[in-house]
């Protein structure tokens, strides 16, 4: 399935529509209907859809696929994009508290992609330490449901922290697609 400059043919498994990640009926993210009513739950369902974006992105693959530095001279990875969030997820947490920061789970900056090895101890913990984190921040803004509500000590509201928490999936969304279609082809939103 490579060409002979060595860089994947380009696929999708979608057969309705070519620009797909996966034909309508198969991906999670279909939202036939009608759209969320109010802010909260219309920023928390584009955070849900963004989740599983990444994880799409991510499904298939080997602990050697998932850990490769497809874009040089870039050092992300897939594996690199999961520990980076979850990462992130445990400091939005110290952003809204007034209490000692938790440390980080990969200790020195950049560890979280420096440590993204091809080794399926490292992924599996890394997709554990994200569903973790993930459950704890959502946890501790699911008691804040006025968004412009402040928290911690810089005064954050909490619909600052839901965007910014969109738009850091997204763009990783975005980083994924190109480190995907560098490892094994395959393309689609």
């Amino acid at each position: 399935m490579h060409r002979m400059n060595d860089q994947p043919e380009r696929w999708t498994q979608a057969t309705v529509y070519p620009d797909m990640w996966a034909d309508p009926d198969d991906d999670p993210r279909n939202s036939e209907g009608v759209s969320p009513d109010g802010e909260l739950d219309t920023l928390q369902d584009f955070l849900t859809n963004y989740r599983a974006t990444l994880r799409m992105k991510c499904e298939g693959l080997d602990a050697e696929q998932l850990a490769r530095r497809s874009v040089p001279p870039s050092t992300m990875s897939l594996l690199g994009l999961i520990r980076h969030l979850a990462e992130v997820e445990r400091d939005w947490r110290n952003w809204i508290t007034d209490g000692d920061p938790l440390p980080k789970l990969y200790g020195v900056r950049d560890g979280d992609f420096d440590g993204a090895v091809a080794d399926r101890t490292v992924v599996d913990a890394a997709y554990s330490a994200l569903a973790r984190e993930q459950a704890a921040t959502d946890a501790a803004l699911a008691g804040h449901p006025d968004l412009g509500e402040r928290l911690g000590k810089d005064g954050i509201a909490v619909r600052e922290l839901l965007v910014h928490r969109i738009e850091e999936y997204a763009r990783h969304c975005g980083h994924a697609d190109l480190l995907r279609e560098r490892v094994d082809g395959r393309v689609g939103q």
